[in-house]
């Protein structure tokens, strides 16, 4: 069986306690004190359900929740995500604000034709300007892009990788990162992404995740359904490079 791509995240979970825990319509939150850890999630996602334990998650250690990522229902891999990140995902003066998404030509010499060999795993608002001639791999796939099925000699070939955090709750990213060239350089995106230095390996070179600044505020706009847009007020998008871990 292919090892968890959140494996050093998931080991590296200290001490903690979840005070509550909310599977809310767009996002998940896990709230130990003062930090709060985000994933997205499963509405929608074949295998998704509760479980018998649901009701009775609150109150458990981080590190037992956060292990709940390696079920194969994707109910409990949201709650285990936002447990890691609840770990992780906390203010440092060591992360750098930013997104993820600034054009890779950037850090490829400013080449722009490379950008027809990036590839995006998970469309996103604005891909079409931020990404110019990107293939897009999806799930379910529109007119233009790959499917997530036909997407292996794509992934190949591609210079640059942005994934979605998305494809780490339905399952994929272990695939996605065995199918990438070992020379890629490869980005994992969103608010649910876990800042843990050692997930910077292989192909990974840049994390961008989320750090809940008001935990107060962000814990009732998941409650009420919040989407990216909205919990943006309430927290502060930063990356972690390989270069910073």
């Amino acid at each position: 069986m292919t090892e968890s791509p959140l494996a050093p995240a998931i080991e590296g979970v200290g001490d903690g306690t979840a005070d509550r825990l909310v599977v809310g319509f767009n996002w998940t939150a896990v709230q130990c004190g003062a930090d709060i850890g985000l994933a997205w999630s499963p509405r929608g996602m074949a295998g998704a359900r509760t479980t018998p334990e649901t009701g009775s998650y609150a109150g458990r250690t981080l590190a037992e929740l956060a292990r709940l990522f390696l079920s194969d229902n994707p109910y409990e891999r949201s709650i285990g995500l936002a447990a890691v990140n609840a770990f992780w995902n906390r203010p440092s003066p060591a992360l750098r604000d930013g997104d993820g998404l600034s054009p890779w030509a950037q850090d490829l010499d400013g080449r722009a034709a490379e950008l027809a060999r990036t590839v995006i795993i998970g469309r996103f608002p604005g891909l079409d300007v931020k990404f110019p001639g990107a293939t897009v791999v999806e799930l379910d796939p529109r007119e233009g892009e790959v499917a997530y099925a036909d997407a292996g000699p794509v992934l190949a070939a591609a210079q640059a990788v942005v994934m979605t955090a998305s494809t780490l709750v339905n399952g994929t990213a272990a695939e996605i990162l065995a199918g990438v060239s070992p020379e890629a350089k490869v980005s994992v995106v969103g608010p649910s992404v876990p800042l843990c230095p050692g997930l910077l390996a292989g192909p990974v070179r840049r994390l961008a995740g989320f750090v809940v600044t008001e935990p107060q505020a962000a814990y009732t706009a998941v409650m009420e359904g919040a989407g990216a847009k909205a919990l943006k007020r309430f927290g502060r998008p930063v990356t972690l490079t390989a270069d910073q871990a």
